[in-house]
């Protein structure tokens, strides 16, 4: 598995597993398994999900070495806050079954996130957790935050797909050592992305599936991406993209897709940032 160095020197697969919208406990933890038996050693959760419970009995029963693993979870708006951050926290890692977490996000950049950063970087301090960054933060957001706290975000988890690149955001990233993960590398089908044309023919060429060309693309721009199913040969197919390589003339025609908008969500909408402070979950 290829990885990437965080800019603290931690070190982080460039390619995991994500478990957003599998919310039935059984299922989650029948394809976190399966997902660490194929290899996946990144595994991406959030406390908003409601399956860190799943994810971890995953993790117990997979036999793994813990220092193998990079374990991903996220704060959530409800919890923002220096004192209710680390509440969550600690409630996240006894439902994950693990003594520290390899990288905490926080999930979207509403509330009082100073003072969740603040506990955040206590608990990093502290090596509670190995790396701090963010989630759908957009570069505004991210210089406001490093240019008040002391620890550097070692990431940002965003929109990243063939019909939002983020290439110009990449590069602010990168300009700031700050690594991109991608959320949503299949836009969840949306655009008819399967069927794309494009995407297709390149697929054919290589003898790949859209799904293998969309991570490989992503994997050699250095994105490091999480892709989901709960389908055991997806899950499979999905880490079967170090065998080839896309290039440079596949790599430029697949930037043509690029609508620069996302196909789910504007963060910067007053309505969807009013639905997303109201939105609690039962964590």
């Amino acid at each position: 598995m290829k990885k990437v160095t965080l800019n603290n020197g931690v070190e982080m697969p460039i390619l995991g597993f994500g478990v957003y919208q599998i919310p039935d406990a059984e299922e989650c933890e029948r394809v976190v398994f399966e997902a660490i038996q194929a290899g996946y050693r990144l595994i991406d959760t959030a406390a908003a999900y409601l399956n860190e419970e799943a994810v971890g009995k995953a993790i117990k029963r997979s036999g793994v070495p813990r220092e193998e693993l990079f374990i991903t979870t996220k704060l959530w708006i409800q919890d923002a806050g220096y004192e209710t951050a680390k509440k969550a926290f600690e409630k996240s890692l006894k439902k994950l079954q693990l003594d520290y977490i390899d990288l905490y996000l926080i999930h979207q950049p509403y509330g009082d996130v100073y003072g969740s950063w603040r506990a955040m970087e206590e608990l990093y301090e502290a090596g509670k957790i190995r790396a701090i960054g963010v989630s759908n933060f957009y570069p505004d957001r991210v210089v406001d935050l490093i240019s008040h706290n002391k620890v550097l975000p070692a990431v940002n988890q965003i929109e990243t797909h063939p019909f939002q690149q983020q290439i110009e955001t990449q590069k602010f990233l990168q300009d700031n050592g700050i690594q991109i993960e991608s959320w949503g590398p299949f836009a969840e089908g949306k655009n008819d992305m399967f069927t794309n044309k494009l995407l297709a023919s390149i697929a054919t060429k290589h003898s790949k599936s859209v799904a293998q060309v969309i991570l490989r693309w992503l994997i050699q721009r250095e994105v490091v991406v999480i892709p989901k199913s709960v389908r055991k040969e997806r899950i499979e197919e999905n880490i079967n993209v170090f065998d080839f390589e896309l290039p440079n003339e596949d790599m430029e025609a697949i930037t043509s897709l690029d609508t620069k908008q996302s196909v789910f969500i504007d963060h910067r909408d007053p309505a969807v940032v009013k639905w997303l402070g109201e939105t609690t979950f039962d964590i």
